[in-house]
């Protein structure tokens, strides 16, 4: 538990956020999965305000692709982000990891 603590304040550091950090781990350890806003806020344990804002910012980054159904929308990592490769050696360092 410890070392997970310490691993998401490194993130944490790094990425100047903790919405960022959480969001972008709960991603990176299910790359392919899509997550509808709620479910992210759920996972992370975010509030929704900070959940709205870190998904719109990654989107704006071209780290995620929203995907807009009929009544939902839905949030992704985009592989073809140049973003991509860099962020998920990063993230498969991480204790939250399924391959850590």
């Amino acid at each position: 538990m410890k070392i997970k603590a310490e691993f998401e304040e490194s993130l944490v550091r790094l990425f100047g956020s903790t919405s960022r950090a959480r969001i972008l781990a709960l991603l990176y350890a299910n790359i392919g999965k899509s997550y509808y806003q709620r479910e992210v806020m759920f996972e992370t344990g975010l509030s929704l305000q900070a959940t709205q804002r870190e998904l719109n910012n990654l989107v704006t980054l071209g780290i995620l692709n929203k995907k807009e159904t009929y009544n939902s929308v839905y949030y992704e990592i985009n592989p073809d982000s140049p973003y991509f490769l860099p962020l998920r050696t990063i993230f498969t360092l991480s204790p939250r990891h399924p391959t850590s």
